[in-house]
């Protein structure tokens, strides 16, 4: 899941080089966080939070396991 963070991203910003995708798994869920330069922050959360809604449905469509997955978008 994290690999398709990172490459969905990547293709996203204008510095791909800069992103990062980090787990932290707690006890019912997963949180992936999303690190970006910050100029590239409103590229990944889009006009109105639509291209980050539209990869947090990609990630819920691509869970295989009963464990909830969270996406936090953060800038580095």
């Amino acid at each position: 899941m994290s690999e398709l963070i990172r490459y969905i991203a990547q293709n996203l910003v204008d510095h791909p080089d800069q992103v990062r995708v980090d787990i932290r798994d707690e006890d019912e869920s997963f949180t992936y966080e999303l690190r970006v330069a910050q100029e590239d922050l409103g590229k990944v959360i889009g006009k109105q939070g639509r291209t980050a809604k539209a990869i947090r449905s990609i990630m819920a469509a691509s869970q295989t396991d009963d464990r909830r997955a969270r996406l936090e978008i953060v800038e580095e």
